[in-house]
Parts: structure tokens; C-alpha cells; sequence
């Protein structure tokens, strides 16, 4: 699917995606009564303190106690509510890996798992970085999940996600991420939407990456390189269909993510590729394999070639 973007200068007004998250929990429900709200403490932190004062009988506050939030989680989808369960990134993947592995994916239940402050958004240093929740998360059976392209969209995921059958993993940033769509467009889980077209290059990227890149095809364009930019929103399950037409349309992909390159979305696009026998040119750009240093989103992206000119040296480079 295609968006007509405009100028890629008139993007960046910001928005917190964690705002409209909460915004938009109200507005479902109100709609739909089986909707329950959990926090592992941090319900003003992840913005649910407005559905919290609207509906307190439906807002859950297990404490810092990451697997029980999970577990109480599965308990309720089985009771027939459908929990949005939230923490950060770090925190979801690993401290209730088991918890969302066994309770969760593995009944295939209705659970919305809201992970923020994901990849180098929260500024913490490894060991609140979540660097490597895609790669843990895809590789459970029966999980979809989804890294949204801008603010706006989590509105559409979280209303997409209403009627969708198992469990969700959406994973959203910090704050003040760039704003991509200026226009209403059809949202679809597992359809992924083509911001810019392009005849050189592909740009593959997810989350917050999506307006790097975008900014990025603006300037590879001063120089005579028509780049392709793909929000791949969902991550699993993958748009095959993309992946397999932009190879053939441009012959060459690179995919770009606020996370390690291991085994997040450039490794399920390389799947894509080596699974069709494609012959196209192919990059990551991510967070090396590396346990990521302490400091600003800004500074740590400059630093791993993950920001605009580090996107345009590897395409030239690639090119």
C-alpha cells in the first residue's frame, strides 16, 4: 500500500507516541468493555492515568513485578477480557520471557503487550536498552509484532488490534518521535505501506526509523538516487509480497532499525530473500552486535551510523 508523503523538512513536528497510546485506550474503551489496562508502576509513566480516572475498575497496577503482570494478563484473556498490558521494552522481553512464551503466545491469547522505551530511545545503556526484543519476540510461535512508523499509527494499531486472534507485541519509543502521516490511510496488520516511491534503491526500515529514512531518500534524491522507503510496521508477520517486489523493482535493499541487526528486521528480510532465491543487493543498518554505550537517542544513532548520514554513506557505499 502507498502513501503520497510531502516534503520530508514539514515532518518534524513531534509527537509522544506513549500519548496518543493513552489517548486512544479511552476512546476503545469506551467502545468495548472487556478492555483492561495493566502496569507494572508505571502508569503516568506510560500514559494510562486517563483511562486509569475514566475506568478504575478496568486499570490494573501489579506493582514492579514484570511476570506477574503477565501472568494476571493471561488469567483475564482467558476469562474473555483483553488486556493492554505495559513496560518497557527490556523489561517485557526478558524479565517475563517466560511468562509471555508459556502463558501467553503458547495459549494464543488475546493480549495487547504495549513495550515501551524500546531499542536506544531511553537513553539507559544496555541494561535498559531493548536491543534485542524483536529478535526474542518473532521467534515465538503464535506472536505478531509490530514496531509502529510514527505517532499517529499506534492509533490505528491499537484499533486494528481489536479484532485480531493472539497475542500482540507493539513496541513504541520514548517521546517525541517524528510525525510521518499528514493524511488518513488504510492501516492493515502484516501489510506494510510504501511512504516514497523509488526506482535505485529500497529502503526496508520500522519504529522511528522510518522517518530517518525518509529524510534520508530526500537527500540520496539531490544526488541523482531515487530511494524506495517501506514502513515495515509489522514485523511478524512479514509483507513477503513487498519484500519479494522490491527486489525485483530496484535490486538492492537495505533495512534500517532501532535495534540489534541480529535477528530483528533485517534478519526477517534476509529470510525473505534467501527463502525466494532473490538476487538483489542487501545491507543491515542497526545496532551492531554489540551491547549498546549510555547516552541520547541523537548522539547513540550518530554513533552506529543509524542516523541520516549514516543511512546515505551506506547507500552510496552499497550503490
Amino acid at each position: 500500500m502507498a502513501v503520497n508523503a510531502t516534503n520530508i523538512f514539514e515532518f518534524f513536528e513531534k509527537a509522544a507516541t506513549k500519548e496518543i497510546y493513552g489517548k486512544v485506550l479511552v476512546e476503545m474503551g469506551r467502545q468495548y468493555d472487556n478492555i483492561v489496562v495493566m502496569s507494572a508502576d508505571l502508569v503516568r509513566s506510560n500514559n494510562i492515568k486517563k483511562f486509569e480516572d475514566e475506568f478504575p475498575d478496568r486499570t490494573i497496577n501489579v506493582g514492579i513485578a514484570e511476570q506477574n503482570l503477565f501472568g494476571i494478563a493471561a488469567g483475564l484473556a482467558l476469562e474473555g477480557k483483553m488486556p493492554f498490558a505495559s513496560t518497557m521494552a527490556t523489561f517485557a522481553s526478558m524479565r517475563a520471557c517466560e511468562q509471555i512464551r508459556t502463558d501467553i503466545a503458547y495459549g494464543n491469547l488475546n493480549v495487547r503487550i504495549i513495550a515501551t522505551n524500546s531499542g536506544l530511545t531511553c537513553g539507559g545503556g544496555p541494561t535498559h536498552a531493548g536491543q534485542e526484543d524483536i529478535a526474542i519476540l518473532r521467534a515465538m510461535p503464535n506472536m505478531t509484532v509490530i514496531s509502529p512508523g510514527d505517532p499517529n499509527q499506534i492509533g490505528k494499531v491499537i484499533k486494528a488490534s481489536i479484532d485480531h486472534k493472539g497475542p500482540i507485541y507493539i513496541r513504541i519509543g520514548r517521546s517525541g518521535e517524528p510525525i510521518i502521516y499528514q493524511e488518513d490511510y488504510r492501516y492493515e496488520i502484516g501489510k506494510s505501506i510504501t511512504v516514497k516511491e523509488g526506482r535505485d534503491i529500497t529502503l526496508i526500515a520500522c519504529g522511528v526509523m522510518v522517518s530517518f529514512s525518509l529524510f534520508a531518500a530526500q537527500m540520496l534524491q539531490k544526488d541523482g538516487i531515487s530511494a524506495r522507503v517501506i514502513d515495515m510496521h509489522t514485523i511478524k508477520p512479514i509483507d513477503r509480497e513487498a519484500i519479494v517486489k522490491s527486489a525485483g523493482d530496484t535490486g538492492v535493499i537495505v533495512t534500517v532499525e532501532d535495534h540489534n541487526i541480529t535477528g530483528g528486521l533485517g534478519s526477517a528480510v534476509a529470510e525473505v530473500i534467501a527463502d525466494n532465491r532473490l538476487c538483489c543487493g542487501f545491507k543491515r543498518i542497526g545496532i551492531p552486535d554489540i551491547y549498546c554505550a549510555v547516552g541520547g537517542p541523537d548522539e547513540l544513532y550518530a554513533k552506529y551510523g543509524m542516523d541520516v548520514k549514516g543511512i546515505c554513506s551506506a547507500v552510496k557505499g552499497l550503490l
